[in-house]
């Protein structure tokens, strides 16, 4: 696949009716009823990235390229511990949980899949014993499947495209939207604003920097990364439609 059509499907991304949709307090919270797996599952792409190329090993030994490891630490810094617009700190994962309770957000589906996995339960097997929706089961399924076991440069593509070279472009939207109208709710205001911010001046540009650097020129690896970045804009379009089906379904 070209980059002429990997941004074909990321323009036709952009254009979901899920950014104009999400105009009244209740269908902020079936947004975020879905979303919240996204934010999840982002991290476990990140992990991986840092446990590839960074050393957490005791004895500590140093890894090859300082250069991977800096790029992708200073993404986890932020993270993990951005600031939390109130003097301290927080991962960005605490802060949407922390703007779900203040919408009044429904987290019961996401806590039935996240329990299950702290007990050391398989992410599919959770899938495979609940209902859970089918855009939101595809989602995760593909990015965890990424993260365990896909190529090194294959999870920097999908961290990319799917995720920090995508979120200021789609979270722009989203903003505008809730300022609108009454469905805006502070936090989550502060958490797209922050994304917006920390992702296109500084998380972007590093993300692409690692997936270029491993990419090292070889035309296939660079094919293939177009291919993973489609797959992962199909799916979070796949994502969004189910924000929408639940709305629709709710008459909301």
């Amino acid at each position: 696949m070209s980059l002429v059509q990997l941004e074909s499907v990321r323009k036709t991304l952009l254009q979901h009716p899920i950014y104009q949709e999400i105009t009244t307090p209740e269908r902020v919270k079936v947004f975020m009823k879905h979303h919240v797996f996204a934010v999840w599952d982002f991290m476990s792409l990140l992990k991986r990235l840092q446990r590839s190329v960074t050393s957490v090993d005791v004895p500590w030994f140093p890894y090859e390229k300082p250069l991977f490891s800096r790029l992708i630490n200073e993404i986890v810094v932020a993270e993990e511990s951005d600031i939390d617009g109130r003097g301290g700190y927080t991962s960005h994962f605490a802060l949407y949980l922390e703007a779900m309770e203040e919408c009044g957000a429904d987290a019961k589906m996401f806590e039935s899949f996240l329990n299950p996995l702290k007990e050391g339960k398989d992410y599919q097997i959770v899938f495979a014993e609940n209902n859970f929706p089918e855009s939101v089961r595809q989602f995760v399924s593909f990015n965890l499947d990424l993260a365990l076991n896909g190529e090194l440069y294959e999870v920097a593509a999908a961290f990319f495209y799917g995720r920090e070279g995508l979120i200021p472009e789609m979270f722009k939207p989203l903003v505008d939207s809730l300022m609108e109208t009454d469905a805006s709710s502070e936090r989550l205001v502060f958490y797209l604003n922050r994304h917006i911010e920390v992702d296109e001046e500084h998380h972007g540009p590093l993300a692409e920097k690692l997936l270029l650097e491993l990419c090292e020129n070889d035309p296939i690896k660079l094919k293939r990364a177009n291919e993973i970045g489609e797959k992962c804009l199909e799916a979070r379009s796949k994502l969004w439609d189910g924000v929408l089906t639940e709305i629709r379904d709710k008459n909301l």
